[in-house]
C-alpha cells in the first residue's frame, strides 16, 4: 500500500513521529505514551493535541506504531483504538518497542537487539520475527541497565549517604530536592520510571569519578549477566543496541562486550532512522 505513512517510536518519556510523503519527511516530537499509565481516552486526547494539530490537512494512509508496553495485547489494543479514532481512514499497525529495535538495528538479518533507554529489553531476532525474549519485568523488578535502573542507584547512593562530600555537593547543586520529595515522586506520583530515569543524567555529567563509573559499569553489567548471557546466539551473532543509555555510555557497553567476548554491532540513540529504511 503506497501513500502517506506515519511511523511512531514511542517510549515512556518521549514519542518521535515521522511523516513520510514520497521523498518528504517531517518529524514531530510528543510526550511519551505508556499504556500502563494512560487510558485510551487520555492517549486519544494526547494524540489530538500534540500530534494531529501539527498534521493539518494531511490524510494518513498507514500508521506503523512501535511503543513501550505494547507487547501486552490489552495495551496494544488500547493504543490501536486511540490511533484509529484520531486517524480514521488509516490502516493502523501497533507493535512493541522491541520490534522497533529489532527491525531498525538488524533490518532483515539475524542478530541480538537490545534496548537501553528509560527501560531495558532484549531479544534474538531471526531477520523476520522475534524468536526469543528475555523477560522484561519493568522498573520495579527488572529493567537492568536502563535509565530508571541507573537513576534508582543514583538516588540510593544519595539517600543512603554513600556519595562522598564532592558528589553530594554536586547532586545538591543539580537538583534542589529532599528525601520527602524524592519518595513522594517515586511512590505517589504518576510515571515514577520517567522520574527515576531523569537521574541517569547525573551519571553522564559526572563521568570520571570512581563512584559514578562503578554505578554505570555495575548497572550495565547486570543487564549483560541477567539477559544477554541467557541467549545461546549471543556468542555467534552481533549484539546491537538502541536507546539513550546505550548511546550515552557506548564506551562501557563496548568494554563489557569485549570482556564477555561478544561482537558489538550497531549502537543507535533511537531507532527511527532504521525504521524509515525498513518501511521504505
Amino acid at each position: 500500500m503506497s501513500g502517506i505513512k506515519l511511523i511512531a517510536d514511542c517510549g515512556a518519556t518521549k514519542g518521535e513521529w515521522c511523516l513520510i510523503n514520497g521523498e518528504k519527511k517531517k518529524t514531530i516530537i510528543t510526550q511519551g505514551i505508556s499504556p500502563y499509565f494512560l487510558t485510551t481516552e487520555q492517549i486519544t486526547i494526547l494524540l489530538e493535541k500534540e500530534l494531529k494539530s501539527k498534521l493539518k490537512n494531511v490524510s494518513i494512509n498507514e500508521v506503523f506504531y512501535y511503543g513501550t508496553g505494547c507487547a501486552n495485547p490489552v495495551n496494544a489494543k488500547s493504543v490501536k483504538k486511540a490511533l484509529s479514532k484520531v486517524f480514521s481512514i488509516a490502516k493502523v499497525d501497533v507493535t512493541h518497542d522491541l520490534m522497533a529495535a529489532a527491525r531498525a538495528l538488524c533490518g532483515k538479518e539475524k542478530g541480538i537487539a537490545c534496548i537501553l533507554g528509560t527501560g531495558s529489553n532484549s531479544c534474538y531476532y531471526d531477520g523476520k520475527k522475534i524468536v526469543k525474549n528475555s523477560p522484561g519485568l519493568g522498573y520495579v523488578l527488572g529493567d537492568e541497565g536502563s535509565g530508571a535502573y541507573l537513576g534508582k542507584k543514583v538516588l540510593q547512593y544519595y539517600l543512603y549517604g554513600t556519595f562522598d562530600y564532592e558528589l553530594r555537593g554536586r547532586f545538591d547543586l543539580t537538583y534542589t530536592t529532599n528525601t520527602a520529595e524524592i519518595l513522594e515522586n517515586v511512590y505517589k506520583k504518576p510515571l515514577p520510571n520517567r522520574y527515576l530515569a531523569g537521574f541517569a543524567k547525573f551519571l553522564a555529567e559526572n563521568r570520571g569519578h570512581y563512584m559514578i563509573e562503578n554505578i554505570i559499569e555495575d548497572g550495565l553489567n547486570d543487564f549483560f549477566f541477567n539477559h544477554l548471557c541467557k541467549y545461546r546466539e549471543t556468542w555467534t551473532l552481533p549484539i546491537h543496541f538502541a536507546g539513550s543509555i546505550a548511546f550515552g555510555f557506548k564506551d562501557i557497553v563496548q568494554q563489557l562486550c569485549n570482556s564477555y567476548e561478544f561482537e558489538m554491532g550497531k549502537v543507535m540513540k533511537n531507532p527511527m532512522e532504521g525504521l524509515i529504511a525498513y518501511h521504505s
